[in-house]
């Protein structure tokens, strides 16, 4: 990794050691663009009743584009993998969904929140999930042992997404699916923007082409790629929901 890359990393990293202190999203980058936490939570699609009973510790480091749980039709008794889980609301929302019988594994790179989403778990009582700190480079996470992988948001934070989608492969079940939120763009950003690391924390300097991201996913062996919605963020910048499915 260079000096430049590295930089870029370890601000990625200290931006979202921040946010998990507690500070918001909406005060530290331009990823809310929103007026308040409640108004950007229901912009990216979170119900009322899906946060109903969340504590501001999981609500309020909220930093995604998107709603993965709410597309990835998940099942009772399923195994899911949240990559990025930050301070676990994608990770609780699954939960709730796969009931006891199935488990929730969060991976995310910051230390603090690793920390502050165990620490939502011991709070809300779910023993169903577990947050292990590592890279979505390089998972924490045994071969074919997941039937679902969930990312918010995170993907585009990586500088280096053909390993993230080979990981992700390589993890899921022969059959297995993956539903990722993240940040694309409609052709090629300024060099001014892709070397700012205040832009890649804010989600954006990462943010690759539609169909290079798109291409890298099937390159790493998925099939059924499918757009589920795709929604402007800002010039040249969407957030883009994709299925893709491990072939059985």
């Amino acid at each position: 990794m260079t000096k430049k890359s590295e930089k870029i990393k370890q601000h990625v990293k200290e931006h979202y050691a921040e946010l998990a202190k507690g500070t918001s999203c909406c005060d530290v980058s331009t990823c809310c663009g929103a007026s308040s936490r409640a108004s950007y939570t229901q912009m990216i699609g979170y119900s009322d009743e899906e946060l109903k009973g969340l504590p501001n510790s999981v609500t309020g480091t909220v930093a995604g584009c998107g709603n993965p749980t709410a597309l990835a039709d998940l099942k009772e008794g399923e195994s899911i993998l949240d990559l990025g889980s930050g301070g676990g609301i994608d990770a609780f929302l699954a939960a709730k969904k796969v009931g006891p019988k199935g488990r929730v594994i969060g991976v995310d790179m910051t230390e603090e929140m690793v920390q502050l989403a165990k620490k939502n778990a011991e709070r809300m009582k779910t023993e169903n999930v577990e947050f292990r700190l590592g890279e979505i480079e390089n998972l924490p996470v045994e071969d074919r042992t997941v039937d679902v992988i969930i990312s918010n948001c995170v993907i585009n934070l990586s500088q280096d997404k053909d390993k993230v989608f080979s990981e992700a492969f390589r993890v899921l079940k022969p059959g297995g699916r993956m539903l990722i939120s993240d940040m694309v763009t409609q052709g090629e950003l300024p060099d001014e923007i892709r070397e700012d690391p205040e832009m890649w924390a804010a989600c954006v300097a990462g943010a690759l082409d539609e169909k290079v991201y798109l291409q890298k996913i099937m390159n790493a062996g998925f099939e059924k790629v499918e757009i589920l919605a795709r929604n402007g963020f800002m010039e040249m910048v969407s957030s883009l929901k994709v299925r893709a499915y491990k072939p059985s």
